[in-house]
């Protein structure tokens, strides 16, 4: 059977991606049981270019097609960010913790009037071959931040636990959304559709 290298090392988006591809005929594998732990230090300007950084590296690594990803939070009253610096927003130069980003999102909303909590999570998939080519594909999950959080926590994925949905009026996290709503508004999923007829071209 072929195999598909899933190459995140957020064991969340693994399982996501994982879900969301178990129907192909394919063996879907992650860095740890290839056994590569090099990460990659993400320098691209976009959540497109360090998503295709990200799988061209680890399909060269490992010689297998990759899929890889990017995303995060984008406030439209912040000018976009925290953008590709969603992990990294406070600090700077390490990895915020969740709670930490949690909490700064909510004391940089601060003050704006519900009109202007406009936010969305967006990822970016890419999948590298090992002949070199690449395909990307993105979605977006549109809601608006609260003035609290919500009370369920994802780990490795803070901002779920602050984009409330109002359509359904619950916030954006598997544990309150029923089947059906993860699978209608969850972004990486949507991206993944997108890349499917891809993958079920160039990898099966």
């Amino acid at each position: 059977m072929d195999k598909l290298l899933i190459a995140t090392t957020n064991p969340g988006k693994l399982g996501e991606i994982t879900k969301y591809l178990s129907d192909l005929p394919i063996e879907l594998v992650g860095l740890k049981e290839v056994r590569i732990t090099e990460q990659v230090e993400e320098t691209g300007k976009t959540f497109e270019e360090n998503a295709i950084l990200k799988a061209k590296f680890y399909s060269q690594k490992s010689g297998l097609p990759t899929i890889a990803d990017d995303g995060g939070l984008e406030i439209d009253a912040l000018g976009g960010e925290p953008g590709i610096k969603s992990h990294r927003w406070i600090g700077g130069n390490h990895e915020d913790s969740d709670e930490d980003l949690i909490a700064y999102t909510i004391k940089r909303m601060r003050g704006l009037r519900p009109s202007k909590r406009g936010a969305q999570l967006r990822a970016v998939l890419a999948l590298a071959l090992p002949n070199g080519k690449i395909f990307t594909a993105e979605a977006a999950t549109r809601g608006m931040i609260p003035l609290a959080p919500g009370i369920h926590r994802t780990p490795g994925f803070p901002y779920r636990s602050l984009l409330f949905l109002p359509e359904v009026g619950k916030f954006y996290d598997h544990s309150e959304l029923t089947e059906a709503e993860n699978n209608r508004y969850n972004h990486r999923k949507q991206a993944l559709d997108k890349l499917t007829p891809v993958i079920k071209k160039y990898v099966c």
